[in-house]
């Protein structure tokens, strides 16, 4: 199969277009594919073009300087490669690799400028990508790829996981699509590979290059999703429903090389795999928002577990409103999405097994199961299955935050929505030119275009969840650290560990606004800084895996002396002054301890003999280290190596 993204050059034409005949083709079959050649560069323009722009829309706020800080999302200059951010801290190893891919690339780029390219990418790419799913696989007009577009970018989930701070969830978000396109391209290079049938052609496939590409395409999806365990996750499992049963213990060595960090970090500090706390299956199930219910709240792709991570319009009827928009917009799409695309007349052969119709099957089943089973889990047998799934499943925490995998329901939605696009169209043509006997004539001019429909659709989509623009109503922005933190990160030295006070893991800064963040010094100090990875919930209190930094926070709430927290390999306690938050006795500490620098906002003590901190090890800090440039070559290997494997064009022409 080709697509407007597989064209010729002109000089290809001239030299390829008469291969099945010996002949030098006329010039008017050239003149024709480049014709062919400027469309489809056109069309590509227009819908990159329409990604970028909701893109910067929406994160318009983080063009300007400073960082991000909200939430779960922390931006800070320069990061470290600290045990915690390779994973290797008492902590499960969920930013992994995210964490040192930063600390990598903010030893020389400002660390506040990649997370701010890479979510300006990613929302980019999430809709680029649909644009390009919804022409290979269905192929839809431009107009009905814009739509498709439209889907992808400005939706709640994306909205509600903005607010979350889940940036780099987004990255994993934004290579579904793209995963589904590579394991379809890696299908038909298999059926090119063994045609049914003699097919005339100017430049004959080279199958085992495609194949090559594919595989490179892939992996490189994989990984770039792979930024987050989840996000590797979402995409594992849609190359998995998509690549065809045959290819599944092919695909499984791309799947583990990309999660090599995390499953590193995992069996190197055995954090990730003790049992996590059952009370967060409870305290992150999906949510009913108002007059949706849990299932409608999921089906419009919302539904996330912190109701203050919500934009103010999925608080009022707007949120009913462009859910039934959606679904119906779905809804008519989905006819076309699960129809066959064979030919009429064909039969099925051995190996040309209507991929693209396979596909586009296997991406709608993939958005039903991601709609129903988080909707099943938040029920109370649901959670119960859950709860025993992570207590004695290894791992298993990674599904209590179920609303993330409606991720998976989008890749479908917006297929279903740009062939929604092209049934209404076809729909309104058929109505406005209809006579009184119901016989049709030739189209009249008041006849709505394609474009109108999509423009009217587009309007639709957009105006209910109007907040989504410019950072969801301006609380995802940039903001500035005081000095203070430069200097403090600039006087921890050596070996030992960092406490922090208050207690606890998140903060309420004057300069960060109303919303908790979590606390910036573990990615601001050049040392490990302890946490306890418990998270306050609904009202409810996650245990998290910091079993020696549980003992620290104990030891400075009740005035324990300097020598227990230097036998705890304890060597800094940082206060940040200007949060609240319990403080307990820690007075009585302080007062023993050398103050090293004060402001009105941070004081750092040193404690005086402090033993090194708990300590990875070189060896288990080289296994993970060789983890990180596995999947960081994955990702550039994948991209260069699916570059340069781009299949020619077959350009197909009367004798």
């Amino acid at each position: 199969m080709s697509s407007p993204d597989d064209v010729a050059s002109p000089k290809r034409c001239s030299g390829t277009a008469g291969a099945a005949t010996g002949e030098r083709p006329p010039a008017r079959v050239c003149c024709v594919i480049d014709g062919r050649q400027a469309s489809a560069l056109g069309q590509r323009f227009v819908t990159a073009g329409y990604s970028g722009a909701l893109a910067l829309l929406i994160a318009g706020p983080l063009l300007g300087p400073g960082y991000l800080l909200l939430r779960d999302a922390v931006s800070t200059p320069r990061s470290y490669l600290t045990d915690s951010a390779l994973g290797l801290g008492d902590a499960a190893p969920r930013a992994v690799p995210q964490d040192t891919a930063v600390a990598t690339l903010s030893a020389a780029v400002d660390g506040g400028l990649v997370v701010r390219v890479v979510l300006v990418l990613a929302l980019w790419a999430a809709g680029y990508g649909a644009a390009v799913a919804a022409r290979e696989l269905l192929r839809a007009p431009t107009a009905a790829q814009l739509v498709a577009i439209t889907v992808a970018v400005w939706n709640p989930y994306v909205a509600e996981r903005l607010l979350q701070g889940h940036w780099s969830l987004l990255t994993g978000y934004a290579a579904l699509p793209w995963t589904a396109l590579a394991a379809y391209r890696i299908r038909c290079a298999a059926s090119r590979a063994h045609p049914s049938a003699p097919e005339p052609a100017s430049t004959a496939p080279l199958p085992r290059r495609e194949a090559i590409g594919g595989w490179a395409a892939l992996t490189a999806c994989l990984a770039a999703a792979g930024l987050t365990p989840t996000g590797a996750l979402l995409a594992a499992l849609v190359a998995v429903v998509t690549i065809g049963w045959r290819r599944l213990p092919w695909v499984l060595p791309p799947i583990l090389l990309t999660a090599a960090p995390w499953l590193a970090a995992t069996l190197l500090s055995g954090a990730g795999a003790e049992p996590s706390d059952p009370t967060g299956v409870a305290a992150f199930a999906a949510r009913a928002e108002p007059g949706l219910g849990t299932l409608g709240s999921l089906a419009g792709l919302g539904g996330i577990w912190n109701a203050d991570a919500v934009p103010a319009a999925r608080a009022t009827p707007l949120a009913l409103i462009g859910t039934l928009i959606l679904l119906a917009l779905v809804a008519a799409g989905v006819r076309g999405v699960a129809a066959s695309t064979r030919a009429p007349g064909t039969q099925r052969a051995a190996h040309d097994p209507d991929l693209a119709t396979a596909v586009r099957r296997a991406l709608l089943g993939l958005a039903a199961a991601a709609v129903v089973l988080p909707a099943l889990a938040a029920t109370g047998w649901g959670t119960g299955v859950l709860e025993w799934l992570v207590v004695h499943v290894p791992g298993a925490g990674l599904l209590r935050d179920t609303q993330k995998y409606v991720a998976l329901a989008v890749p479908g939605y917006t297929l279903c929505a740009a062939a929604g696009c092209t049934a209404i169209a076809a729909a309104l043509r058929r109505w406005n030119t209809a006579d009184d006997d119901g016989t049709t004539e030739q189209a009249g001019p008041r006849e709505p275009g394609p474009a109108v429909v999509a423009t009217v659709l587009v309007v639709l989509l957009v105006a209910p969840l109007f907040d989504l623009a410019w950072g969801v109503g301006g609380a995802v922005r940039p903001v500035r650290y005081p000095d203070g933190w430069a200097r403090v990160a600039a006087t921890v030295t050596g070996d030992a560990d960092v406490a922090v006070l208050p207690a606890g893991m998140f903060r309420r800064f004057e300069y960060s606004g109303l919303a908790p963040v979590l606390d910036p010094a573990p990615r601001m100090l050049p040392a490990d800084v302890l946490q306890t990875g418990e998270l306050p919930v609904r009202g409810r209190v996650v245990a998290g895996e910091g079993t020696r930094a549980r003992t620290v926070e104990q030891l400075l709430l009740h005035g324990g002396s300097p020598a227990e927290l230097a036998a705890q390999g304890v060597g800094w306690v940082l206060v940040e002054r200007r949060t609240p938050g319990p403080l307990g006795e820690s007075a009585r500490t302080l007062a023993d301890l050398e103050p090293v620098y004060a402001d009105a906002d941070l004081a750092l003590y040193r404690v005086p003999g402090a033993a090194n901190g708990t300590d990875a090890g070189a060896g288990r800090r080289r296994w993970a280290g060789l983890a990180h440039l596995a999947w960081a070559g994955a990702l550039l290997g994948g991209l260069l190596v699916a570059a340069r494997c781009r299949r020619p064009v077959t350009l197909r022409h009367s004798p």
